[in-house]
C-alpha cells in the first residue's frame, strides 16, 4: 500500500536520442504533408502520403541507437575485464555514462559508496 512503483532509469543520452526521435518524426509527418499539398489533392491521396512519409523515413537515424547501445555494453565489457579493479560487475548499461557524471564520492564505514 505504501510502496509507490519504481521509476524507470534512462541515461541523460537517451532522453535526448527519445526527444530527437520525436521531433525528427514530427517534421516527417509536416513534410510529408506539405509535399502532398504541393502535388495536390486526388481520390488517392493517402497512398501519396504513406508514399511521401515511406521516402523521408530516412531522417530517424535507428542505427544511431542500435551505435549508443552497442558502445554501451563494450565499455561495460572493459568495466568488467579491467585488472585494475577486479571482480567489477557493471548491472547497468548506463554506468559508464553515469561515470562521467560523478562530482562527489562518498563512503560510509562499511565500504558502501554512495
Amino acid at each position: 500500500m505504501n510502496s509507490t512503483a519504481p521509476k524507470l532509469k534512462f541515461g541523460l543520452t537517451d532522453e535526448e536520442l527519445n526527444f530527437l526521435s520525436k521531433v525528427m518524426f514530427g517534421l516527417m509527418i509536416v513534410l510529408s504533408l506539405v509535399m502532398l499539398l504541393i502535388s495536390g489533392l486526388d481520390e488517392n491521396f493517402y497512398i501519396l502520403f504513406f508514399r511521401y512519409l515511406l521516402l523521408l523515413s530516412s531522417i530517424i537515424p535507428i542505427s544511431l541507437r542500435v551505435n549508443l547501445d552497442m558502445g554501451k555494453l563494450w565499455y561495460c565489457y572493459l568495466i568488467s575485464t579491467d585488472n585494475n579493479i577486479p571482480h567489477t560487475v557493471p548491472r547497468n548499461s548506463n554506468i559508464p555514462e553515469e561515470l562521467g557524471r560523478i562530482q562527489y564520492l562518498l563512503s560510509d564505514k562499511t565500504g558502501t559508496l554512495t
